[in-house]
């Protein structure tokens, strides 16, 4: 996993943050916790060689089932990069007794999900399905085992559905090329790990059937699979059904081919210099060679991962972007996967910032661990982090079996998963030191340079890549197609479904106005503490879009207390996790963490929600930060396009404009911006506190009045928050980004309140439209003629209104196609009611969705949080399922024509306008074509000088 310190604004990566050595040296350790609840678990092998693993729990009423081949890219056939991945795709088509798409039809129409992801080392499959469905689940794994269906039409479906994945992840991402395909590249010279694991478009357009066909016959197989089923059964009448439905598979007599290169060690040091489109910031990585998962230093060399990049107290962090302020972002890794892998460290730079400057600055952490080990409190930090992260794992059943199958698989041994925390418990600071020492040497290094294009010396072109061989494989073995219809096995029947518990949760007023809500929700050793105040976006001045979501960034970057060095120190030393931000109606400051430091960790997020330094200095950082992370996003279509619907649906109204902020609303901000909005809105009477997770209403409403209790209520009336009403002004915007590898499509328009008697309606609708895989949209763009990774729609309901958006990103030239086919379906939706069966299966979309939500304690504070803003009474989630049930055919159809008309809605295109402009504006007369370089998301007109 890549482990990233990031700067707040950027918006290129998901992570944490990090801050001074200084700071978390001078704090005492915190306990470091040995131990997590083990994943209890049975195993047994079947005759025919498939291992089964089952976990019992009967407070849920899912069951996630799981199937782990031991095949991944890196058992891709040479010049067939990204066949694994491919071949995953493939896994959800027809077999001998199914129909194409009919493993979404059992799983996300029943009010489950479904998915696989294909890593180095392994390709896995999984399902979370209402308990009842289990038996159906397992005869389906055995079906795709056994019988899958690989004929020449969805296989070219599927190739070009992965190819827009690729250009979705790699070719449209500015710094895509960087970490999917020149860091493997760089970093190997032998293993297979060195090719990308989602292929090249040469590679896979080279791909016949018959390579398809014995990539399967190879590697699926049940010998090679492992079965996972987690979550409520029944033990006996499991196991009987895993014997009817894989036993009679058939073990093949020629043994699996394994991958036998080997990875020599580098003997000097190396320099790898690739370009990109689209690359507002420099970059950089530097990799050693590493040890596999299984190895005994690997405990060590995650934990010094975790010193180097794990949260704000970490060493990139504090030394390359904050003190030194020349990274937008730093990271680290230790990618060790089942064989020998690989560490590195890497930044991303900041505006006018050099590569030599970061390699130097990397360089220098890293001969730092060398020369000296960690401190007690820096290595008590990591070990309390990496913890915690292994615990939130475990809240989900789906998350309890990853963790077995990843330990099978990579560690060689399912329990692997119970004994890494006391692994990670039992590294010294002399380990880490040690491991530093022997694998991060200076002349076993490679640096991997990463620049715009432009940046390419004269007369250097880009080396082509070497032809695929045309065949890599003949196939003669069975070929299977689906049964007439008379002659398929009917899937089993369904059991009688399992009743969910839900949480009841109970609450209670402070007397300075603070509501808090509390909810036991597990016996999983963590809580979540989620503070929501009623003000964003809307609340920002005019011209100084951000200026909530500045104030709400800067809530965990100093109090008048504690530095910000001191904040992020302090909650990583807890293992806790302590993240604020801001939306359009609301701010939140939100914690997770164990509940043996529930109380100190406690104490923090009152003192930052409170008490806010907004410090000049600090507010310039998280200001430069912000306008990289600008840079980067105004470079990625769906970004750039997302960024323009606020001006484009609600311009003139208080939510017209960018919540997070332009490069010029940035620039304005002051701290006296800030002050001004958290002292008029960050007040108890205007704030909600939800807990949720391992505590008791006594012990939530005591905690609260400890850390909230004495917040004064102001004496000044609290003022109203704004009505935002928009007016209808459909818009046709097209923002050019030259060079970027795909176009984003969204047709947006204005919705509906949450207070609207057809909110239900209208989420029905939108699932109808674009909710789940199996959904219109999906169905049309994707499934159909392979034109996206994903199409999607989307109905967000506020106080007053809201929005609803329909969305994909295609290839350039195919922009203009995925419009039509958006604005057809919409106008379908209005047209004629959906059958029984659709509504049906997308109504179990929302119910299912609903439930898992409610099942991690994040999840539920998010939804009670939600709740209370918006005014609905906390009962809801007992009649959400009935509310949901209870919308009718007419209905959707009727919210759609009067909410979802597309004549009423604007569209938004971003990409290479030269690949679509044209064909659009004969579409769209009205286009208004904008290069990026103009774009002006603070003006009326969207472009600079209007």
């Amino acid at each position: 996993m890549l482990r990233t310190a990031r700067a707040a604004g950027l918006a290129f990566f998901l992570a944490t943050t990090a801050l001074s050595g200084a700071a978390f040296a001078q704090a005492a350790p915190a306990a470091v916790r040995t131990e997590a609840p083990p994943i209890v678990y049975k195993q047994r092998t079947l005759p025919n060689g498939l291992k089964v693993f089952t976990s019992l729990d009967r407070t849920t009423p899912n069951v996630s089932v799981q199937v782990w081949y031991g095949v991944g890219s890196k058992d891709d056939p040479q010049g067939r990069s990204g066949f694994a991945h491919l071949f995953e795709h493939m896994m959800f088509k027809a077999t001998k007794n199914l129909p194409a798409e009919s493993i979404d039809r059992m799983t996300e129409d029943v009010g489950g999900f479904n998915n696989a992801s294909t890593y180095d080392d392994f390709t896995n499959y999984y399902e979370v399905v209402p308990a009842n469905h289990l038996e159906r689940l397992l005869w389906v794994e055995a079906e795709r085992l056994g019988s899958l269906v690989v004929d020449e039409a969805v296989f070219k479906s599927e190739r070009d559905v992965v190819k827009e994945e690729l250009r979705q992840r790699i070719l449209a991402s500015p710094y895509g090329r960087l970490f999917g395909l020149y860091l493997p590249q760089a970093t190997y010279t032998t293993h297979p790990y060195k090719r990308p694991g989602i292929g090249s478009i040469e590679e896979l357009d080279a791909a016949t059937i018959d390579d398809v066909r014995a990539f399967h016959q190879a590697y699926y197989r049940p010998d090679n699979a492992a079965l996972i089923v987690v979550g409520n059964f029944d033990e006996a009448k499991l196991n009987a059904w895993i014997d009817r439905y894989f036993g009679p598979l058939k073990r093949p007599a020629q043994p699996i081919a394994r991958v036998t290169a080997v990875e020599p060690p580098r003997t000097q040091p190396g320099v790898f210099n690739g370009y990109g489109p689209n690359v507002p910031l420099p970059a950089l990585a530097i990799t050693w060679k590493g040890p596999a998962a299984s190895h005994p230093d690997a405990p060590a060399l995650t934990v010094l991962d975790t010193i180097l990049s794990g949260g704000k107290s970490s060493r990139l962090y504090n030394s390359l972007v904050y003190e030194q302020q020349i990274a937008a972002e730093a990271f680290s890794t230790a990618d060790l996967p089942a064989q020998p892998g690989m560490f590195g460290v890497g930044a991303i730079m900041a505006s006018g910032k050099t590569l030599e400057a970061g390699e130097a600055a990397l360089m220098a952490e890293v001969k730092r661990l060398r020369e000296a080990p960690p401190t007690a409190a820096e290595l008590a930090e990591a070990k309390n982090e990496l913890i915690a992260a292994k615990l939130r794992e475990r809240e989900t059943i789906d998350g309890r079996g990853f963790a077995l199958g990843y330990a099978l698989l990579v560690d060689g041994d399912a329990a692997k998963a119970n004994t890494e925390v006391a692994e990670l418990a039992a590294v010294t600071a002399a380990d880490v030191q040690r491991v530093a020492r022997k694998y991060l040497a200076d002349n076993g290094r490679m640096v991997i340079r990463y620049r715009a294009e432009s940046e390419r010396p004269a007369g250097e072109t880009a080396p082509a890549p070497p032809a695929p061989p045309k065949t890599v494989a003949k196939y003669s073995g069975p070929v299977f197609a689906l049964a007439p219809e008379g002659q398929r096995v009917a899937p089993p029947p369904l059991a009688e479904p399992v009743a969910p518990v839900l949480p009841k949760p109970v609450e209670r007023t402070l007397p300075n106005g603070l509501r808090v809500i509390v909810a036991q929700s597990s016996e999983l050793p963590l809580v979540t503490a989620d503070l929501t105040v009623k003000v964003g976006a809307w609340a920002d001045p005019a011209g100084l879009a951000g200026s909530a979501a500045m104030t709400a960034n800067m809530l965990t970057e100093g109090t008048k207390t504690r530095s910000a060095q001191q904040v992020a120190s302090q909650v990583e030393a807890l293992g806790a996790t302590l993240a604020s931000g801001a939306a359009l109606e609301a701010s939140s400051v939100t914690l997770n963490v164990m509940p043996d430091k529930l109380d100190a960790a406690m104490a923090i997020m009152a003192d930052v929600a409170r008490n806010p330094a907004f410090a000049a200095e600090e507010l310039e950082r998280q200001r430069q930060q912000a306008l990289d992370g600008l840079a980067v996003a105004y470079q990625e279509p769906g970004s750039v396009a997302g960024f323009a619907a606020a001006p484009v649906v609600f311009g003139g109204t208080p939510f017209g404009h960018v919540p997070t902020g332009t490069p010029a609303s940035i620039g304005k901000l002051k701290p006296e911006h800030l002050s001004a909005i958290h002292r008029a809105w960050f007040r108890p009477d205007n704030a909600i506190l939800v807990l949720t997770g391992a505590i008791t209403p006594e012990q939530g409403f005591a905690l609260a009045e400890r850390a909230f209790g004495d917040w004064a209520k102001p004496s000044a009336p609290l003022a109203a928050a704004p009505a935002v009403r928009p007016v209808v002004r459909p818009r046709a915007v097209a923002i050019d980004l030259p060079g970027t590898g795909q176009a984003a499509v969204t047709v947006v328009g204005p919705a509906i309140a949450r207070s609207d008697p057809e909110y239900y309606q209208g989420m029905v609708a939108a699932t109808v439209l674009g909710g789940g895989y199996s959904a219109r949209l999906n169905q049309e763009i994707r499934i159909k003629r392979g034109l996206s990774y994903g199409a999607r729609a989307r109905l967000s309901t506020g106080r007053t209104t809201g929005s609803f958006s329909a969305s994909a990103q295609t290839k350039n030239e195919s922009a203009p196609e995925v419009l039509d086919l958006i604005k057809a379906e919409l106008t379908k939706l209005a047209a004629e009611p959906a059958t029984a069966e659709e509504l049906k299966a997308r109504k179990s979309v929302l119910v299912g969705g609903f439930g898992r939500e409610l099942a991690t304690t994040d999840g539920l504070a998010d939804i009670l949080g939600n709740l209370a803003l918006y005014g609905v009474p906390l009962d809801e989630i007992t009649l959400y399922t009935t509310k949901v049930e209870a919308v009718t055919a007419p209905q959707v159809q009727g919210f759609a024509g009067r909410v979802l008309d597309p004549a009423k809605a604007s569209v938004i295109v971003a990409g290479d306008a030269k690949a679509f402009s044209g064909p659009l504006k004969a579409k769209l007369p009205a286009l208004e074509v904008i290069p990026v370089d103009r774009l002006d998301l603070d003006s009326a007109g969207l472009k600079k000088g209007d």
